[in-house]
């Protein structure tokens, strides 16, 4: 039985996203387990695409993310109760495993799509949590 479940999600693919937090607000309401939601942003910021934008864009970004988020579990799971919502910058699966230490998580629920030839070459974020999760993961086909 899992206590504390982090679900980890795009917000660039809104029907997935939709889909992945109902899986997790169900698997937390079955286990009686806290939910929190993760997205993270990548960073620009240090590198030389982040010098065409204006300070404060990235922050700007992560206040609108964290907007998104709520607003997505309010949507999907309004009679859930209390879900914690992260916005991460930086790297998706690095950020997201950061994130599962820092709130106690002993699932991650994380969504995968079908796989092309350029997942199979790189590796997508859902099989790298996977790999290097300390705690169980769950992917789910979206």
């Amino acid at each position: 039985m899992s206590k504390h479940i982090l679900c980890a999600v795009d917000l660039t693919h809104t029907d997935d996203s939709k889909a992945l937090v109902a899986e997790a607000g169900r698997l937390a309401e079955l286990q009686g387990a806290t939910l929190s939601l993760v997205t993270v942003l990548p960073d620009y910021g240090t590198s030389f695409v982040g010098s065409f934008f204006k300070d404060g864009t990235l922050k700007e970004a992560g206040e609108a993310a964290r907007v998104a988020l709520h607003a997505l579990a309010d949507e999907v799971l309004p009679s859930h109760g209390k879900i914690q919502c992260i916005v991460e910058i930086g790297t998706v699966y690095e950020k997201t495993l950061e994130a599962a230490k820092l709130c106690n998580a002993d699932l991650i629920v994380v969504g995968a799509h079908k796989p092309d030839l350029a997942d199979r070459v790189i590796g997508p974020n859902a099989s790298r949590v996977a790999r290097f999760a300390d705690v169980s993961v769950l992917i789910a086909r979206l």
